[in-house]
């Protein structure tokens, strides 16, 4: 048998790929469960693995167990992100997972080891895709803290425009999802000072937009969001993109 007879999944074809960077925490990552009925199939969409562009299937943030195996990879909103801007617009899309669960806005500033993995991952997905967004899930981390909380704004936007830029991508959009409004950890209003933040971004800078999380479910954790509110999430974060990216058609 000859090894190319083996199907690995792994696009080949000259069609162009309109490519999105995760980054950002666990939520963005995924917490999802992994139901094989809720499975989203869709042939134009891919996830970035081993520099090449693989058939999605999740979980597509490979992350690290937290709270035990319960809480391992799953799914992600970035999914159902993925399949809407595919069937929207007739193309291919693919994702490139850098998110890291538990992570603080300082491990994600400028010489940061996750800034420089996305970076490295966004650099090298350019050699066969076109950016087209960046999408960013984070905060649960800072807002254990009110000090921490009220400095997010501006260390996102250090961290953003810096990455736009090291990219050579300062102009693309940029989609920010809400904290939720249902943690049952002890955050008291550092969630809604962060989400209050993400909303000044969105109107100070260029192409930047902000997703709703309400009415969103959280799992038993009371942190991560389940399966079908990170569904949700994934159509709501693609109806931002598509209001910033057709906004001047």
């Amino acid at each position: 048998m000859k090894l190319n007879a083996f199907n690995d999944g792994v696009d080949t074809t000259g069609e162009e790929i309109y490519s999105f960077l995760m980054i950002g925490q666990s939520n963005m990552a995924g917490r999802g469960e992994l139901l094989e009925s809720a499975q989203i199939k869709n042939d134009k969409c891919f996830m970035f693995r081993m520099g090449r562009w693989q058939k999605m299937c999740e979980p597509i943030n490979p992350d690290r167990p937290i709270f035990g195996i319960t809480y391992s990879s799953g799914a992600c909103l970035a999914t159902s992100f993925a399949d809407c801007v595919s069937n929207h617009y007739g193309v291919k899309v693919g994702l490139i997972p850098c998110a890291d669960g538990g992570t603080g806005i300082d491990a994600w500033k400028k010489g940061e080891v996750l800034y420089d993995y996305a970076v490295m991952m966004a650099n090298l997905a350019k050699r066969s895709s076109k950016i087209a967004g960046i999408i960013w899930h984070q905060g649960e981390t800072d807002a254990s803290n009110e000090e921490k909380a009220k400095a997010h704004k501006q260390k996102f936007i250090d961290m953003i425009t810096s990455l736009k830029k090291d990219i050579g991508l300062e102009d693309v959009p940029v989609i920010i999802g809400e904290l939720a409004y249902n943690y049952t950890r002890n955050f008291g209003d550092n969630p809604k000072i962060i989400n209050n933040q993400y909303h000044e971004v969105a109107s100070e800078l260029k192409n930047f937009a902000v997703v709703s999380s309400e009415g969103l479910e959280l799992k038993a954790d009371g942190l991560h969001f389940n399966l079908k509110s990170l569904r949700e999430f994934g159509r709501r974060y693609f109806e931002e993109y598509k209001k910033l990216v057709e906004k001047d058609n």
